[in-house]
This record gives structure tokens, sequence and C-alpha cells, in this order.
């Protein structure tokens, strides 16, 4: 199992975080903020002294780039102009390449899809969740169902591509009102759909509520019959599953999710954001304060940093790799991408979850089988 060191060039993929909310969703466990709009300009000048440390104050090329959040939307739209402007200079994308910014419906108008058309935005992901609304005020979302429409009416003449993100396993729902969430979603014509099923983040609104017994998981049942429905009805809609929670029609798989499943490196800047850069893992600090006090004295903003061995990179990779359904773990891929041989440093748990049926293996691959899909959590745990 000996493996050399890579040799660490520049990322090609950017994430850009942007914290600001109207409200801070009971189920989320992301660095966002709300009441603190006041501070939006503060965090760009911020932002932009971050972006060139990053870079070495040299514009590095990148295939794609994703502006997540948080709620991009939030800013206003000389704001938003501002911020794409100071991403273009500091990571110039490459012709061809996909730009996302993540949306909210509520804080979408005519003049802030604008100005991402005219920043080079050329993809959107819009977070809808539910359109039932006794779901969103589950999940304390602050838009309305009929607003996904709305905004979609802005998007569609200025982006060719756009995705929808779901969730399911909220709180009081069953499966039949999945089913109308996902046929709902469906009849807007998407070429993306994320889906995901709940989590109860440790330290959310919502998991202290589940925690003191306030709110009741749907049962594992219904949760199965969900994610399976969604499978199967996607399937036949032409949206492959090319991802445990993404499907998407040919040619319209997430660049930049592709880019964190591979394990491949990506920039990563702005209140709480991850980054991976020539072998280091790091993240910032999810204070704002401090945050913007760092970067105004012309220091970095990284709190958690950590650099894997070989072997621990390698199994990182494993996991990320096989969450797509489709490609799964190519041995000739992993070895090129790690220096390792799959088989000799995971062939005992690979033998035991084929022979579960849990994992299937053609001799070039191992990806999940159906089963395996819903036990996927146990079989990563258990590469890792």
């Amino acid at each position: 199992m000996n493996a050399t060191e890579p040799t660490w060039v520049w990322p090609r993929a950017a994430y850009v975080h942007v914290p600001f909310c109207a409200h801070k969703c009971g189920y989320c466990d992301f660095a966002s903020l709300a009441g603190a709009d006041h501070l939006a300009e503060r965090y760009l000048a911020a932002i932009g002294r971050e972006m060139e440390a990053a870079t070495g104050g040299v514009p590095q090329e990148v295939d794609n780039i994703f502006v997540g959040g948080g709620t991009p939307t939030r800013l206003d739209a000389d704001q938003l102009g501002r911020l794409l402007a100071m991403i273009r200079r500091w990571f110039p994308i490459t012709p061809g390449g996909e730009w996302t910014v993540e949306a909210n419906p509520g804080t979408l108008d005519s003049a802030k899809a604008d100005a991402l058309a005219e920043g080079g935005v050329n993809r959107v992901s819009l977070g809808a969740q539910s359109f039932q609304p006794d779901l969103l005020r589950a999940l304390e979302r602050n838009h309305a169902p009929e607003e996904v429409g709305r905004a979609l009416e802005l998007v569609r003449p200025r982006f060719n591509r756009w995705s929808l993100d779901l969730i399911f396993g909220v709180p009081g729902s069953t499966p039949e009102n999945w089913v109308d969430d996902l046929e709902t979603a469906l009849s807007l014509g998407p070429d993306h759909l994320s889906c995901y099923g709940l989590v109860y983040e440790k330290g959310t609104a919502l998991w202290k509520q589940w925690n003191a017994g306030d709110v009741e998981s749907v049962d594992e049942e219904s949760e199965r019959s969900m994610y399976e429905f969604t499978i199967d009805r996607l399937e036949r809609e032409g949206l492959a599953m090319y991802e445990i929670s993404n499907f998407a029609r040919p040619g319209h798989d997430s660049r930049h999710n592709l880019v964190y499943w591979t394990n491949d490196a990506y920039f990563g800047v702005g209140l709480g954001a991850a980054r991976y850069v020539r072998g280091v893992r790091s993240s910032n600090t999810r204070e704002i304060f401090a945050y913007l006090r760092r970067l105004e004295a012309g220091l970095d903003a990284t709190g958690p940093t950590e650099t894997l061995d070989p072997e621990s990179r390698a199994r990182e990779t494993s996991i990320l790799m096989l969450r797509r359904t489709q490609t799964g773990i190519e041995r000739a891929d992993f070895a090129r991408r790690t220096s390792f041989n799959l088989d000799d440093l995971l062939g005992e748990p690979i033998r035991r979850h084929v022979s579960r049926g849990l994992l299937e293996d053609d001799g070039s691959r191992i990806r999940f089988t159906r089963e395996g899909l819903f036990l996927a959590d146990t079989v990563l745990c258990d590469l890792l």
C-alpha cells in the first residue's frame, strides 16, 4: 500500500460564502446570520481581501464557481454586482465554465437576476425545500410556495441551467406530502434536483426541539418510502441519480459538487468557508466579528486546519467517490488519484458489503446497489 505524495497544483474550483439571511432556519447548520445586513459593506471589503490573499495576489483561473450561503441574494443588486466583479477578478472562469449562485425564492427580484446574469453567473440553485405551507413553517422557511414559480419566471429567461433543492422527512410530513412536493417540482421542468433527507444537525434549533421531544422525526419506514419514490419517479422523468441526493438530466450535473465527490482541491473564502488547497484542509472562523477584524487587520481568518496522511486521504477519497451512484469508485481512477491500490487498502470491507448485497463489483468499479443506498452511511463509515 505504498503511496507517493502527490504533486500539488492550484485548485480549479472556488466556493464563496455569503452568510446573510432574513431569518435563521431551524434546521440550518451553515454559517448564516439574521439581522446582520448592516455588516454587508464591511463583509464585501473583507472577502475581497481574502480572495487576494488566497490567490497569492495572482488571479487563479478556475473551471467552476459556487456562491452559497446563507442567502447570497440577500445582498442588494449593487452589492451582488460588486461581489461578482471581485470573484471575476481573482477567480476568472474558463470559457464554458459553470458559475452557480444559490438564491432564495423570496429574495430574488428582476434587478438581482439581472445583476447575476450580467456578472457572469450561468446557473442558479433555488432553495424551494417544500411546496407545503405547513412544512415550510416546520422548516422555518420564510418564503411562500408560490414564490418559487415567480422566481423561476425571472430565472428561465436569463439562465439555461437551474436547479431546485427539496427536503423530505420534515417533521409532520407523510409520503403523500412528499409525492405532492416532487410532482409540483417536476411540473416546473427542472433539469437538476437535489433531494435531501432532513438531518437534525447537533446544535441547531430544530435539533434542540427534537432532543427535547417537542418535534417528532418521521419514522424510518416512511422516510425510506419517500427516498424510494424519489429514485423511481425521477428516473421515469429522465432525471438520473448521479449522487446519493442529486438527480439530473444528461449534461446537467452540478460540476462544483463533482469536485467535492472526487476529493479534488478547491478554494473557499468567506465566513466559515472550507477549502482544500495543496493537501491542506482548513476552514474559516464562523464568528462574524472575528472574521471581519482579522481581514481588516491584514490577517487570515483560518480556524481548524488538517493535513491528512496519504492513507487517510485515500480512504476519504473512497467514501466521497462512492457517493457517485453511477460512477462509484473506479479502480484505475482511484489509483491515479491516490497512488493506492483499492483492493489492498479496502478489499476486506468491500468484499463484506458485496456479500451483504450493499455494494456491487464488476471488476473495474465499486458501486452501491439499490439496497446499499438505504444503508449508505453504514458502508461509508466502514470504509473510512
